[in-house]
């Protein structure tokens, strides 16, 4: 046989595979579905980096080893192709975003089928071509249709650098998540969607998805941010009593309410000042509040500032006059924008007061001990008894917690509920390289959806990239239209989605891809949902995988899906670290896929990246460990290699093998079937699973030459298979080499036998006095008796103990022996 040769090998079974269509999906619906999928890339001008490398193989282990056990699997492939960093490189360049990102696509599908990625590309798509985000604006009307999708005018998250709007989950840290430029507030007329309405369903979905990890659950569950308490309703009598809600966790400390924060942005603030002294300081300070970043208003470490309006609010239990101040501290994105300043009882509050100089009133009291000291010295946050509280006085303060409310429904002043910290999905995007939103504006008519008919509404060409301002409104040809309902001029909508809108539903058109009509059948998306394992990176646990999670639950209740989870089962992987560090251009330490490929080829890329650490952790790159898969397959080729006539005989296997050696390797064999089986299929221990093969071929090598040949037969040809998903190009030669007809991928996976498994002898340790002193071999199901004559009748142990009485004898079943003497 041959020397090894990656490169030639590698090419002849990519087009080999290409031109069978190996990996073309299954529709036989007697067997069970298996969707596998990865999240697809950004199609940027850097090609696939060891991310990539790393999400794909163990996307495709996945695949290959759910078809070799009997599924029909689906495992697409596409790109998540529109965004602003194709449109700011191209504009870089001089080019069209289009031209540039289709380029790129196209480039990494190349690199993609280096890998050997069985992917079944007639089910590709692109988000930013006409046949998808026709698709794309196809839902964004549903969602119009069913209230959902919205606009309004509001103070958004605003990139300086990057002139457009963003989600508050594109936030981090103040800054933009994709350039890290400090973000502003700016009020526009923006459309939502009601992401709100799904809050508690999004919440409750979390508890039936045991098979994603808890980490990325629980970020859900933090960002959607669950508070139970009471509305209050403050009213403002010089404003035509104006009411003013506040929501509150702490009801119970309503009587101790002494001031009220509004955010510098509350809608109500222009009339609280206006004609009073504090009208120019308070304008002033919601100007400059404007320039931060919610980060530095909210840090704890932020100082609170905040200035009286010279307005008061109504107490609605008390009816006493409660002054109001604004203060940087206080969102109007947050809660109601508006919060009771209760400084007895809230540290932050506390604090607040006493630099102010504004009232501190206890209204609860230790239930025993001694009575606070006045003036407090800190705010008393724990329970007690309720004083100073009208007819509540002396009850338990988490029993005031609901009696209150209840007062407060009876009154119609508020009541008991329930509150989110997410907000409704800002969606407008003031850039180009996206789905335009199909809205129009007709005069007479109002807001008016662009018809079904009419889909998609296409990008322009003739447009001005200048940095300054949204390319969309440089076009005539595209703003210019007419109204649908009366037919009169209309002007389009220049804002384009949120790229995340593509990514939300993206894994249901691979169900039915070339469907020009629709974006899915019911009963296409009834055959392959939910997605059975999703791969991908954890930084998408408050982006991607929410707004997915509420798509999907959209379009159950619209009844276009047949679930309302999109992924059973979450798989993220770690990062791929060079010297400690993420693999980066800035730091020098990037490794490229394609040079390994290049010097080693992709089997010993992808069998390095599985083997190197479990998938859910960070790997650590290592030269010499890549230099090491490359020589596991040079072992397991050369191991074929002169087993080469052996292939060529008809050896029958004959029962039950008599030999030890035989016994031994076929034990060897069905143990490591089973291993890699449950570490693939139950556990995605992929490292674990290559170790176990390992261990199969160390035994193939010490078979000696004269033991049984069928036996060994049997565990070249199992070695073969159950390499087959890790480094599926080596292990298709080899399986032609041994004579076999048809592709390796599509051979049964092996069971293993239990029976086989069992030992019939083992050995133990023999101790005299606790030390070990010798070994023995006994059959498995001797009895004690029969274990201790042997450890006692054995030459080394009757020398050590001769002349010594024998005072017990211990027997640990298949463990051990221990002779007491003396």
């Amino acid at each position: 046989m041959r020397e090894y040769t990656p490169k030639e090998i590698e090419r002849k079974w990519q087009q080999a595979w290409q031109e069978a269509r190996l990996h073309h999906t299954d529709e036989d619906e007697s067997k069970p579905k298996y969707y596998a999928l990865e999240q697809f890339p950004y199609p940027s001008g850097e090609g696939l980096h060891m991310g990539h490398m790393r999400v794909y193989s163990i996307g495709d282990v996945v695949a290959r080893f759910r078809r070799m056990n009997g599924y029909r699997v689906l495992h697409p492939m596409g790109a998540d192709a529109f965004g602003l960093p194709a449109e700011n490189a191209a504009i870089n360049r001089g080019i069209n975003p289009r031209e540039w990102t289709l380029s790129n696509m196209e480039r990494i599908r190349k690199e993609q089928a280096l890998i050997g990625a069985s992917y079944d590309w007639d089910r590709y798509l692109g988000t930013c071509l006409p046949e998808y985000y026709k698709f794309t604006q196809w839902l964004f009307l549903l969602f119009y249709e069913r209230g959902l999708a919205y606009r309004k005018k509001a103070f958004v998250n605003w990139c300086p650098d990057c002139n457009t709007v963003l989600a508050n989950e594109q936030v981090e840290d103040g800054k933009c998540w994709r350039c890290d430029s400090e973000v502003t507030k700016k009020e526009l007329e923006q459309w939502f969607l009601r992401i709100t309405d799904y809050a508690e369903r999004l919440l409750e979905g979390l508890d039936r998805l045991p098979d994603w990890p808890d980490k990325v659950r629980a970020m859900q569950r933090n960002w959607i941010g669950k508070s139970e308490g009471a509305h209050v309703t403050f009213t403002v009598p010089e404003c035509d009593d104006e009411p003013v809600i506040v929501f509150t966790t702490r009801p119970d400390t309503l009587f101790g309410v002494t001031y009220m924060v509004v955010a510098p942005e509350h809608p109500l603030v222009p009339r609280l000042v206006k004609g009073k002294e504090t009208e120019a300081d308070v304008l002033a300070f919601i100007e400059q509040m404007k320039k931060q970043s919610e980060i530095e208003r909210t840090s704890t470490e932020a100082e609170k500032v905040g200035l009286f309006t010279g307005a008061y609010a109504k107490h609605p239990l008390t009816g006493e006059k409660v002054p109001i101040w604004v203060a940087n501290y206080v969102l109007m994105d947050y809660g109601t924008g508006a919060v009771m300043g209760v400084p007895a009882h809230d540290e932050r509050d506390f604090q607040f007061a006493s630099k102010y100089g504004l009232p501190i009133k206890a209204v609860i009291q230790p239930a025993a001990g001694e009575p606070l000291p006045e003036p407090l010295t800190e705010a008393y946050t724990e329970d007690g008894v309720l004083t100073r509280s009208g007819d509540f006085d002396g009850m338990p303060n988490r029993q005031a917690v609901k009696e209150i409310a209840k007062l407060l429904e009876e009154r119609k002043q508020g009541g008991w509920t329930t509150t989110y910290r997410l907000r409704d999905w800002l969606i407008s995007r003031q850039r180009y390289w996206g789905t335009p939103i199909p809205m129009i504006y007709c005069d007479s008519c109002g807001a008016v959806p662009v018809p079904k008919e009419q889909l998609p509404v296409m990008l322009p060409e003739d447009v001005v990239f200048d940095g300054k301002r949204n390319p969309l409104t440089t076009s005539d040809t595209f703003v210019q239209t007419t109204c649908p309902r009366c037919g009169n001029k209309a002007r389009r909508e220049t804002d384009t989605m949120d790229t995340f809108i593509d990514s939300s539903w993206y894994f249901m058109r691979y169900t039915d891809a070339q469907n020009e009509d629709e974006p899915f059948t019911p009963e296409s998306a009834a055959k392959w949902l939910p997605v059975d394992e999703y791969i991908g990176g954890i930084e998408h646990a408050v982006l991607h995988l929410l707004y997915s999670r509420f798509f999907t639950k959209v379009l159950y209740d619209a009844g276009l899906v047949p679930v309302d989870e999109p992924f059973k089962s979450l798989l993220t992987q770690g990062m791929v670290l060079k010297d400690g560090f993420k693999m980066s251009k800035s730091k020098g330490n990037v490794v490229s896929p394609l040079e390994i490929i290049e010097k080693y080829g992709a089997d010993t890329a992808r069998l390095f990246i599985l083997f190197a650490a479990p998938p859910d952790r960070d790997l650590e790159w290592s030269d010499s460990g890549v230099e090491g898969s490359y020589r596991f397959i040079n072992r397991v080729w050369r191991l074929i290699a002169q087993h080469e006539a052996l292939f060529a005989q008809d050896i029958p296997v004959q029962g039950e093998p008599q030999s030890g050696e035989a016994k031994e390797l076929r034990r060897l064999m069905h143990q490591t079937i089973k291993k890699v089986t449950s570490e693939i299929g139950e556990r995605s221990h992929f490292n674990t699973a290559i170790s176990a093969i390992m261990e199969l071929v160390n035994g193939l090598y010490a078979y000696p030459e004269h033991a049984d040949r069928a036996v060994l037969k049997e565990a070249l040809e199992t070695l073969v298979v159950l390499l087959a998903p890790f480094v599926p190009h080596v292990t298709e030669e080899l399986w032609q080499s041994m004579g076999k007809e048809g592709s390796v991928h599509r051979v049964d996976w092996p069971t293993y036998d239990e029976g086989a498994l069992v030992l019939d002898e083992v050995e133990i340790a023999v101790q005299i006095n606790g030390k070990v002193r010798d070994k023995l071999v006994v059959a498995t199901d001797a009895s004690r008796e029969e274990v201790e004559k042997q450890a006692l009748e054995t030459e080394r142990i009757q020398a050590l103990i001769e002349g010594k009485t024998v005072r017990k004898v211990i027997v640990v079943p298949g463990k051990l022996v221990n002779i007491v003497a003396n």
